[in-house]
């Protein structure tokens, strides 16, 4: 792939707005100045600790450490290369990228991966809903389907480019071959069946959907990336997967099931205070939602949800409510689903309708419209009372040992809660549903509980603090020098080489600098991207750069962190040479003369101050 000119990767930064690029995953509210701050995306947390400079164009996260710039931000959230990142941001915000071939960028056998297969998806969406729309055979079927047997409007299908696959080939595979569209991309898209070692050709690709009902499924940021397939009468009988209702397209470099939601492009637009999430299980039963007016419900890919689905939700909104079918396996899921939503810092309920047994979401809402999700809400369950309800429906009549084991059973879920209070809240709740009458007894009972838990996870945060709260001279200086860069020719001039700890970060990169101001290669501290070599690198780099050092004197700020390396430097050997002089006898082969004006030499230099002279 060609090379992307680092003139045009600075420029992309100079004009991109940070703010904007964070802004379509984290929401960002005014933290003074012109910083803004959000929920970190990158780990869970209640308080916002994530904040964003757009005027220096860097983000940090000050509870996990995380910290960069549009380009890292867009490569770590969407699991990109650089310059997969670069071209998306550029094409995002109408910036020409060139490229070092000079052939105004690849070509389409050189293109990304990733950005083929997002195209790749764009049109197969169109081609299966142009298929929906058509009058033929298979268009007219799935429309009927449609609208008379899942009861939804034209409109909807239309709205979410509801797709057919009909059961014979459709001609898809040629479209994307005429487009010349790479082997890579068209093995590893998910939308055929390729025999190993085939040659693609038109008889080459067997389409892995037919007769089948399409849903595209987008990521939170609209593009499609995979589609559900909905079976039908038309599914043919020589269907791998004949027998599956629905069936996912497999994973691919731009679809993981566990890390994105249905309908969450859209839903994380219309969610606020008073205005949850509603967990549903299925994307029929999300558009259902969708369609009666419902605008925030969203639904897994038919898969358990995962810890990374709740860490995407928690970014816009705080408060989800579940609700999942009430038959034997919808239950299951949302028991499964609540020690999750508390460990994420999720505040949850789950949706019924008391005195009713049986209900299905997508029945319900047809039948009843938007008016029965008030109903829904005023008899919601809070998170423990669910549970409690779950392990033991009818606590009035059971045994005292029975009520007991069913509360130790529900330790577990309570233990997933971060923080203790709301832990002590938890137990209070199951206190009054099994009608226990000491509640101190069962706090001692739950703290014992916890003590027993293995394999407890240590505070990443608080370990970063203590880790980071020692800086290292190397660090000191290397925040100098990107702040203050008149002060590098001189750094570069008089300390030597031999003082730096080259073992981290910090030191590998200012013994880098200093050599680059030492032959005046020094790019300035916005083109740093060739003189960074690992992601490390370009963290602490952005880490730096975040905050102004708090200085009156850079150069005898610059000296103090001089004068630091040359005692780690010096000290040792000091200490040597007293040991040697303290342990001469007469069978010493070392000469305490020689010895003692080493000492005097290297206790004149401890004593020396370091002086940077004045740049112009």
């Amino acid at each position: 792939m060609p090379v992307i000119k680092p003139t045009c990767v600075r420029d992309l930064k100079l004009r991109v707005n940070l703010a904007d690029v964070i802004s379509r995953v984290v929401t960002l509210r005014k933290a003074g100045g012109t910083r803004l701050k959000g929920l970190c995306p990158f780990h869970n947390e209640k308080t916002p600790s994530f904040h964003v400079d757009p005027d220096k164009g860097f983000y940090k996260c000050f509870g996990c450490g995380k910290a960069g710039d549009a380009i890292s931000f867009v490569r770590e959230t969407e699991q990109m290369s650089f310059t997969e990142a670069v071209e998306t941001l550029g094409q995002r915000h109408g910036i020409v990228i060139e490229y070092e071939t000079g052939s105004g960028g690849p070509s389409r056998e050189e293109r990304s991966l990733r950005q083929e297969l997002f195209e790749i998806h764009e049109l197969a969406t169109e081609h299966y809903h142009q298929a929906f729309k058509a009058r033929t055979p298979t268009g007219d079927f799935m429309r009927a389907y449609w609208t008379e047997q899942r009861r939804f409007a034209p409109e909807l299908a239309d709205e979410f480019k509801i797709g057919a696959a009909p059961p014979t080939d459709d001609g898809l595979a040629g479209l994307l071959l005429k487009r010349k569209f790479s082997e890579d991309a068209l093995r590893q898209c998910g939308l055929f069946f390729i025999r190993e070692g085939a040659v693609l050709g038109f008889g080459a690709l067997k389409p892995r959907f037919r007769g089948r009902l399409m849903i595209p499924i987008r990521d939170h940021q609209t593009r499609v990336v995979a589609f559900t397939a909905r079976q039908t009468d038309l599914t043919p009988e020589d269907d791998p997967a004949r027998e599956a209702k629905y069936v996912n397209s497999p994973e691919t470099p731009i679809f993981t099931k566990g890390n994105l939601l249905f309908n969450l492009d859209r839903a994380r637009s219309a969610v606020g205070e008073g205005r949850p999430f509603v967990m549903v299980e299925g994307q029929l039963d999300a558009l259902r939602c969708w369609s009666v007016g419902l605008k925030t419900a969203i639904a897994p890919q038919g898969t358990s949800i995962t810890d990374t689905q709740l860490m995407l939700l928690r970014r816009y909104h705080l408060q989800v409510e579940c609700f999942f079918d009430s038959d034997a396996a919808g239950q299951k899921a949302a028991l499964r689903f609540l020690p999750m939503a508390l460990k994420a810092g999720l505040e949850v309920r789950f949706l019924q309708l008391a005195g009713q047994e049986k209900i299905d979401p997508d029945v319900l809402f047809l039948q009843r419209g938007l008016a029965v999700y008030a109903e829904l809400q005023r008899d919601s369950l809070s998170a423990m009372a669910f549970g409690c309800h779950s392990v033991l429906p009818s606590p009035d009549t059971a045994s005292p040992e029975k009520r007991s084991r069913a509360a130790h059973t529900l330790f577990e879920i309570i233990a997933a809660a971060e923080h203790e209070t709301t832990q002590l809240q938890l137990l209070s709740e199951i206190v009054l549903y099994f009608r226990f009458s000491d509640q101190n007894q069962l706090r001692s009972d739950f703290k014992n509980f916890k003590k027993r838990q293995t394999g407890r996870s240590a505070d990443n945060a608080t370990a970063l603090r203590n880790e980071t709260a020692h800086v290292t001279p190397e660090q000191h200086l290397l925040m100098l020098c990107l702040h203050f860069e008149s002060l590098g020719q001189p750094l570069s001039r008089i300390l030597p080489h031999t003082w730096i700890d080259t073992g981290h970060t910090a030191g590998a990169l200012l013994n880098r600098f200093l050599g680059e101001f030492e032959h005046d290669n020094w790019p300035g501290r916005d083109a740093l991207d060739p003189l960074l070599e690992t992601p490390e690198e370009k963290a602490l780099v952005a880490t730096l750069l975040f905050d102004t050092p708090d200085c009156d004197d850079p150069r005898k700020a610059a000296g103090e962190g001089m004068r630091q390396l040359r005692v780690r430097a010096l000290e040792p050997r000091l200490r040597q040479i007293e040991l040697a002089l303290a342990n001469i006898g007469a069978d010493s082969n070392s000469d305490p003369i020689s010895l003692l004006k080493e000492r005097s030499e290297i206790q004149r230099q401890l004593r020396q101050p370091f002086s940077l002279p004045v740049t112009v």
